[in-house]
C-alpha cells in the first residue's frame, strides 16, 4: 500500500467483475417486484425520450489502475443497505442519513422531511413510534440564533406533523434501504415477525408532492403528537377504490390523507377509526398506499392533490443537451399509477423553467428549510434552460462578453515588465519549495498554484524556456501522485465505491476512526474540491504539452479523479453518478459519510465553499477541453451555469433575495448552508488557511467573529469561474458592508484573496495592491498556498482592461 504509515489491506484485494448486467437486472427485478406488490405498474421508462446528443456520456471504461490497491474494510458500515455489493452507493446523497449512524436522522426531500421514529417519544409522552415521522415547515417555524441579523437559523430537526406507521412495528423494527439511485431510494420499515418483506416502503424522491407509504399486509396507523389531531374530517370516497381524509395536525395545519388499496383487495377502507386523540387506525391486512400531503391552499390545493393521488414517483433520471452555447437539462420521472404527476421544484428551477412548461405551474407553494419556497408543477418531464454557457472561458481572466476563446488581452508594457519579474520569482520559489504531501488538499493547491505560474509564463509572457523548465518539475511532482507513491496513497474503497486517501485508515478502527484525517477525504468529504486542484493542474500541463496526455497513466489517472466526483455514467460500476454535484439542488454537497460509525448528520449535508464548488466544475470543463472530451466540457459549462444561478439564489445574498428570512439577509453570505440550517460565522474547522491573528472588522455587527471572515472561504480560488458566479452587484454590497476601510484587519493569505476579489468591482485598486503592497511594502505571506502574486497581477490587470 505504500509507505509504512499507511494501513495495509486486511486480506487480498477484492475481485472485480465487468459482468454488470446480472446485478443490474436483479435490481430492476427488485423494483418490479415492489411495483407488483403494490398492485401498480410503471407508466414510463427511464430510457424514454433520451436525446441523441445527451451530454451524459461515459468518461472512460471502468478499470481500477494497477497502482491503486482495492479493499473492502472501510470503517463506516453499510447499515441496512439491501443492494448487493456491486451497487455503487451515493455517499454524499440527500438520503445518506438513512444508512448512516443510528439511521434516525432526517432526510430532506424538499419540501418534506422524513425521520424514522425508532422509539422516539414526543414531548408530551403521549406517542411513541417506530414509524416514519413526516413534517413540512412554515417560514414562521424558523428558529433564529443571535440578534438582528441572526447568526443562524434552523428548523426543529426532529419535529413531526404526522406519523405513518403500522401496528405491527415495535421495538424489533429495522430500517433498510434498497435501489439506491442518484435522485431516489426506497426506505423500508421491517417488522421482525415478518422478515420476508418490509411492512412499509417509502419511495423517496427529491421534490415529491406526496409522502407515499406502501403497506404490505399491515394494520395502518396514522398519528400526530401534541394534544392530538386538531380536526379530522372524512372519510370521503374518491371513485370506488380510494378514500381521503382532511385533517389538521397537532399545530392546526391542514393535510390531506389518501388511502389507496391495491386492485382486487377485499378491504373496507371506510373502517378507519379514531382510536384516540392522536391516532387513526385501519383494519388489518392492508395492502396498498397511504399518501399524505400538506395543503395550505384550501379547496384549490385539495383539488390538485385529488387529481394526483394514487400515483407516485419512484425514480428520476437526468438528460441534458448543450448546442451552440445553450444548455437544457431535463428530469424524467418514472411514475407508478395512472394519475398525472405533480412535483415540487425549487426557486432556481422556477427561474429557469422552460417557458413551454409555465402553464403547468400551480399556485401551490410549500416552505422548504433552506431553499425558500417550493412550487408545485405538473409533469413527468421537467426541463430547465441555461442560455448563456461560459463557452469562451479559458485558463486566464475571463469576461462574459468576450467572444474569443481564449480571450485576447493586451497588457501594457509596464505591466508585462512587472509581471516578468514577479513571475520569475514565483517560479523560483515553486521550483525550490517543498510541495506539502501531508494532505491531498494542500498538495493539490500547491500543484495548482505552480501550474498557473507556468500558464502566466507561457501564455502571457511568452517565456517558453522558463515555462518548459518549470513544466518538467511540475510533471515530476504530479507523477508522484499518478504513481501513487505519495505519503498517503490513494485506495479504491470497494465498500462504498470510490478512491479515497489511505490516511484515514492509518490508525482506523471501527470504534475510533480518524475521521478528520486528510480533511476527512477517506470519508468522502469534499472530494470535488480536493481532486479538482489536481485535475486543474493536469489540465494546464496537457494544455502546455499535449503529448503528456498519451504518456503512461496520465490521462487515465486524471479521468479517475473526475469519475470519482463527477462520474457521468448513470449506471457506472466503480463510481456513483455525480457523487458531489446534486443536479436537483444545483450545487455540490461537501459531506460524505460523516464522522464515522454512529454519526449521522442532524442538520443534513452542507456546503462549505460555493466558490470551490464552482472551481471543481471549472476543472471538469477545462480537463474536458484539453483531453478532447467534448461532452465533459459541455457538462462543466452547464454545471457552472447552474451554479451561477444557485449561488445568487442561496449563497450570495443581495438585498433583493427572497429565499432566506429577512432577519438573516444582512449577513450577505450563507457561510455554512446545510439542508436544515444556514449559519453565518466562522468557516468549518476544515478551512484551508490559518486564521489571522486579529479579528475581522465588521461595520454592521457588534460582535467580532472567529476569523477568517465567513465571506472569504466563498471567494477562493480566484480563477475565471469566480467572475462568472460572483455578481458584481453582490460583491459591491459585500465589500461596502464588511471590508471597505477595514482591509488592514485581514491578515495572511486571506488579504490576497480579499484584494483579488476586489478586482471584480475595482480592478485598479486591486492591481495597485498587488503591484505596490501597502506603503510600498510587499509581504509574500499575503498570498495563500493555492495562489500566486503573478496570477493575481494578471487577473487584476485583465479585469482592469475589460472594464475600460
Amino acid at each position: 500500500m505504500g509507505p509504512s504509515n499507511s494501513k495495509p489491506l486486511t486480506g487480498p484485494p477484492s475481485p472485480r467483475t465487468t459482468k454488470t448486467s446480472a446485478w443490474r437486472s436483479s435490481l430492476r427485478d427488485k423494483r418490479q417486484n415492489l411495483k407488483t406488490s403494490f398492485g401498480y405498474i410503471s407508466t414510463s421508462s427511464i430510457t424514454d425520450d433520451v436525446p441523441t446528443d445527451n451530454i451524459f456520456t461515459p468518461i472512460q471504461a471502468d478499470s481500477i489502475l494497477p497502482q491503486i490497491p482495492i479493499g473492502r474494510h472501510h470503517p463506516v458500515p453499510r447499515t441496512g443497505v439491501e443492494d448487493d455489493e456491486m451497487r455503487t452507493l451515493h455517499t454524499n446523497s440527500f438520503y445518506a442519513n438513512a444508512f448512516l449512524g443510528q439511521q434516525n436522522q432526517p432526510v430532506w426531500t424538499h419540501p418534506y422531511v422524513l425521520c424514522w421514529g425508532k422509539g422516539w417519544v414526543e414531548p408530551l409522552g403521549l406517542v411513541q413510534t417506530w414509524g416514519m415521522n413526516v413534517s413540512c415547515f412554515e417560514e414562521g417555524d424558523a428558529v433564529f440564533e443571535g440578534g438582528n441579523p441572526a447568526k443562524s437559523y434552523t428548523y426543529p430537526s426532529h419535529e413531526q406533523s404526522l406519523i405513518l406507521t403500522a401496528k405491527e412495528l415495535d421495538v424489533t423494527t429495522t430500517l433498510t434501504t434498497d435501489t439506491h439511485l442518484p435522485f431516489s431510494v426506497n426506505i423500508n420499515l421491517n417488522a421482525l415477525a415478518t422478515p420476508h418483506e418490509p411492512k412499509i416502503t417509502f419511495p423517496v424522491v427529491q421534490g415529491m408532492c406526496f409522502v407515499t407509504a406502501g403497506y404490505r399486509d399491515a394494520t395502518p396507523v396514522i398519528q400526530t403528537g401534541g394534544r392530538g389531531f386538531a380536526e379530522v374530517v372524512g372519510p370521503f370516497m374518491l371513485g370506488r377504490l380510494s378514500m381521503k381524509y382532511r385533517i389538521k395536525d397537532k399545530n392546526g395545519r391542514c393535510w390531506v390523507i389518501y388511502i389507496n388499496p391495491i386492485l382486487g383487495l377485499d378491504y373496507d377502507i371506510t373502517r378507519f377509526k379514531r382510536l384516540d386523540s392522536n391516532t387513526l387506525i385501519g383494519p388489518p391486512g392492508f395492502k396498498g398506499t397511504i399518501q399524505v400531503a400538506k395543503n395550505p391552499l384550501g379547496a384549490e390545493g385539495e383539488a390538485l392533490y385529488d387529481r394526483a393521488c394514487g400515483a407516485f414517483v419512484s425514480e428520476a433520471t437526468i438528460t441534458a443537451v448543450a448546442p451552440d452555447g445553450k444548455g437544457a437539462y431535463s428530469f424524467r420521472y418514472t411514475k407508478i399509477g395512472t394519475s398525472p404527476l405533480l412535483m415540487f421544484i425549487l426557486p432556481h428551477h422556477l427561474a429557469s423553467l422552460d417557458p413551454t412548461l409555465k402553464p403547468q405551474v400551480t399556485n401551490l407553494r410549500l416552505q422548504t428549510t433552506t431553499k425558500g419556497t417550493a412550487t408545485a408543477i405538473w409533469g413527468q418531464k421537467l426541463t430547465f434552460l441555461e442560455p448563456n454557457l461560459p463557452m469562451t472561458m479559458h485558463f486566464g481572466p475571463w469576461n462574459p462578453n468576450t467572444s474569443s476563446s481564449p480571450p485576447k488581452i493586451r497588457y501594457p508594457p509596464e505591466v508585462l515588465a512587472l509581471l516578468s519579474a514577479v513571475a520569475d520569482r514565483d517560479l523560483r520559489r515553486s521550483m525550490t519549495q517543498r510541495t506539502t504531501h501531508e494532505s491531498l488538499y494542500f498538495a493539490g493547491k500547491s500543484l495548482s498554484k505552480f501550474a498557473t505560474i507556468l500558464w502566466v509564463l507561457k501564455d502571457v509572457l511568452g517565456h517558453d524556456t522558463l515555462a518548459t523548465t518549470g513544466l518538467d518539475k511540475l510533471k515530476e511532482e504530479l507523477a508522484l501522485y499518478i504513481q501513487n507513491q505519495q505519503q498517503s496513497p490513494l485506495y479504491y474503497d470497494d465498500s462504498w465505491k470510490g478512491v479515497v486517501s489511505s490516511a484515514g485508515f492509518s490508525s482506523a478502527s471501527p470504534a475510533d476512526p480518524p475521521a478528520t484525517t486528510d480533511f476527512a477525504n477517506t470519508y468522502y468529504t469534499d472530494h470535488h474540491t480536493h481532486y479538482a486542484y489536481f485535475v486543474f493542474a493536469a489540465s494546464i500541463i496537457a494544455y502546455l504539452d499535449p503529448a503528456w496526455l498519451s504518456q503512461g497513466d496520465n490521462h487515465a489517472w486524471t479521468n479517475m479523479l473526475v469519475k470519482d466526483y463527477a462520474e457521468s455514467a448513470y449506471q457506472g460500476r466503480d463510481y456513483p453518478f455525480f457523487r458531489a454535484f446534486d443536479w436537483w439542488h444545483g450545487h455540490s454537497w461537501s459531506d460524505g459519510l460523516g464522522g464515522g460509525p454512529g454519526r449521522g448528520a442532524p442538520e443534513g449535508k452542507s456546503v462549505r465553499s460555493v466558490s470551490e464548488d464552482a472551481f471543481a466544475s471549472f476543472a471538469v470543463k477545462m480537463w474536458g477541453r484539453v483531453s478532447g472530451d467534448a461532452d465533459m466540457e459541455k457538462r462543466g459549462n452547464l454545471m457552472l451555469a447552474i451554479q451561477a444561478r444557485t449561488s445568487t439564489s442561496y449563497f450570495y445574498l443581495q438585498t433583493t433575495n427572497t429565499n432566506h428570512p429577512a432577519r438573516f439577509l444582512q449577513n450577505k453570505i450563507a457561510g455554512l448552508l446545510f439542508e436544515n440550517r444556514v449559519e453565518y460565522g466562522s468557516t468549518s474547522p476544515l478551512s484551508p488557511l490559518s486564521p489571522p491573528s486579529q479579528p475581522t472588522k465588521q461595520k454592521t455587527h457588534t460582535a467580532n467573529l472567529t476569523t477568517p471572515h465567513p465571506s472569504l472561504i466563498h471567494m477562493i480560488p480566484l480563477l475565471p469561474s469566480t467572475a462568472y458566479i460572483r455578481p458584481r452587484a453582490f460583491v459591491k454590497e459585500e465589500w461596502d458592508t464588511f471590508f471597505a476601510g477595514g482591509e488592514e484587519d485581514i491578515q495572511g493569505g486571506w488579504r490576497g484573496i480579499l484584494y483579488a476579489n476586489l478586482a471584480l468591482i475595482d480592478a485598479s485598486a486591486s492591481f495597485s495592491f498587488f503591484r505596490d503592497g501597502v506603503d510600498g511594502f510587499w509581504d509574500e505571506r499575503w498570498i495563500d498556498g493555492g495562489a500566486s502574486r503573478a496570477f493575481y497581477l494578471v487577473w487584476a490587470s485583465a479585469l482592469w482592461e475589460f472594464g475600460k
